[in-house]
């Protein structure tokens, strides 16, 4: 299964050139160009892993950050910004960021990124996977709750 990223940078020329660059890697990409369409689309598709500039006009990457997360917490997020503060980085990781990297960031980086975050979103849907199998088979009529 092709690994699913939401990517928000309001720059739409580094958006389409990275999502290219994605996709002939064999990714699913889908784009966003603010905070409020990246939580819009968040709504009405399910992503592994979302890439979120830190900086953009109307809702921060910091915002949207907590609102995905919020809406869809095993999402993954990467932030990624070309004005990174340690401050910023602190609260994206305090509200659930897996990472923070700086433009421009190596493709091989970011790649390595995505895999980590992927694997940590499974490892998370594992183990409610293995909870829920546990209740079922401990309390059958449980699934009637």
């Amino acid at each position: 299964m092709k690994i699913r990223i939401l990517l928000v940078d309001d720059e739409k020329e580094f958006v389409e050139t990275l999502a290219e660059r994605l996709r002939t890697r064999g990714f699913y990409v889908a784009t966003a160009f603010s905070g409020d369409e990246a939580l819009e689309t968040s709504k009405k598709f399910n992503f592994d892993v979302t890439i979120l500039d830190v900086q953009m006009p109307g809702m921060s990457g910091i915002e949207a950050l907590g609102a995905i997360k919020k809406l869809k917490p095993l999402t993954e997020i990467l932030m990624l910004t070309g004005h990174g503060t340690i401050e910023t980085a602190i609260e994206g990781m305090k509200l659930g960021a897996f990472d923070f990297l700086l433009k421009p960031c190596k493709i091989d980086v970011l790649l390595e990124k995505i895999d980590g975050a992927y694997e940590r979103k499974s490892e998370h849907e594992e183990r409610i996977r293995k909870a829920m199998v546990d209740k079922l088979s401990t309390s059958p009529m449980s699934i009637l709750e």
